[in-house]
């Protein structure tokens, strides 16, 4: 980390501090209160990751087929098709990737903040993925998209990492949490996250349950909280507040209920320093609330993304191709990226197509073929593009960067 970014990390500490902001503690070490959520398929990786860290916040690396940002990796495997072997080459060079963007983000942090990796539940490679990570010294395990009950069995042997589960509600911590104090560990931190206002895959059971106000954080967190008291661990269990979040006065608001600390996605995914595209970026930028739907995604859960010419037309066509779903003999990818996929199971009411490869088309920036998750809520800076260090002293002080569009500053 060169020396600028050792400057603006202290002026950072300096201004989240004098906002009246306070720092939350991972493993007894304090940190900044803002975090980077992790995003897949390779829009959160080293560089965005390692970026985030090295101001003093916690940056996350989606773990999912990172190959797709390493040439080398990509020509060893982007021809495999009917090999007998073929999900295990992909695997293994995935595993290589996500090693290759651990060490990445390191250098990057120059030994600040937190390097973290985000591991899906629905994963079929997940305890690899999360072995892998654990071996290559991560600071912190983020898991979603399921109820991660073997976390601390699979991560016993690696005690100094932090094991953060994503739930949304008070009903999902306390399953958890009972479950995880029979095998003698609490989480070293919960993320709470809002269906309502996150982007990718939420943690409601359908489409229809996005809006139920358990999910509200004036609700959950306090709930959380009440639980925590009666379950005698109360001052434990930090929670990071994610969904919808894109100032100051959301953080002083949210820390203010109970939260220790607030996680974003979207707001990362649009800096200078994220791992995608720069098309893929200005399509999450430029979207307006109109352009922001919810559908179920081939991993069977509501998801939300942005409207774009491919997803309107998958949209259009959904219900012909649920009536028409049947089991594949192989996926489509050739590595069942998924435990349990819609696709390639035929599960009617899942979606219909495959998810890595939209993700990977999105990731290039293609308009036309690609699947870019978003979250709700309105951007820090309107469509514009800013760097990492812009976004952190607008989060943290309220600062916002100068020249900035008098439509963004509005």
């Amino acid at each position: 980390m060169d020396r600028s970014s050792d400057e603006t990390a202290v002026a950072l500490q300096a201004l989240s501090r004098d906002a009246g902001l306070r720092n939350w503690r991972l493993k007894g070490v304090e940190r900044l209160p803002v975090i980077q959520g992790g995003m897949g398929v390779g829009v959160s990786a080293g560089r965005l990751a390692g970026t985030v860290a090295g101001l003093g916040g916690m940056g996350t690396i989606s773990a999912v087929d990172l190959r797709r940002l390493h040439p080398d990796l990509m020509a060893r495997t982007a021809h495999l098709n009917a090999e007998p072997d073929a999900g295990q080459r992909i695997d293994a060079a995935n595993l290589e990737a996500l090693g290759r963007e651990i060490a990445r983000a390191r250098e990057l942090s120059g030994g600040r903040g937190l390097v973290a990796v985000n591991v899906m539940k629905a994963l079929t490679a997940y305890e690899a993925y999360l072995r892998h990570a654990m071996t290559c010294g991560i600071d912190a395990l983020v898991v979603g998209a399921g109820l991660p009950l073997d976390l601390p069995e699979l991560a016993r042997d690696h005690p100094e990492v932090a094991l953060i589960p994503i739930l949304s509600d008070a009903r999902g911590v306390q399953l958890v949490v009972r479950k995880w104090e029979k095998k003698g560990r609490l989480p070293d931190a919960i993320v709470i996250e809002h269906p309502r206002l996150a982007g990718g895959h939420l943690g409601a059971a359908k489409v229809a349950d996005l809006q139920d106000p358990r999910f509200d954080f004036d609700v959950a967190i306090p709930q959380v909280l009440e639980f925590f008291k009666t379950a005698g661990i109360e001052g434990r269990i930090p929670l990071i507040a994610a969904g919808g979040i894109g100032s100051l006065e959301d953080i002083r608001r949210l820390q203010g209920i109970g939260a220790a600390a607030v996680q974003l996605g979207t707001a990362f995914a649009v800096t200078a320093e994220c791992d995608a595209h720069p098309a893929f970026k200005q399509v999450l930028a430029d979207a307006k609330p109109a352009d922001i739907v919810e559908f179920v995604s081939t991993a069977g859960l509501p998801a939300r993304a942005v409207r774009t010419p491919w997803l309107d037309k998958y949209l259009r066509l959904e219900e012909r191709l649920q009536h028409k779903a049947h089991k594949k003999e192989s996926c489509t990818m050739r590595f069942d990226c998924l435990a349990h996929c819609g696709l390639r199971d035929g599960t009617p009411s899942w979606g219909q197509f495959c998810i890595d490869k939209t993700l990977g088309h999105a990731l290039e920036g293609h308009l036309d073929r690609g699947l870019f998750f978003r979250g709700a809520g309105a951007l820090p800076f309107g469509s514009e593009i800013r760097p990492v260090r812009d976004l952190m002293r607008w989060l943290l002080g309220g600062i916002r960067p100068a020249g900035l569009a008098g439509e963004a500053a509005a």
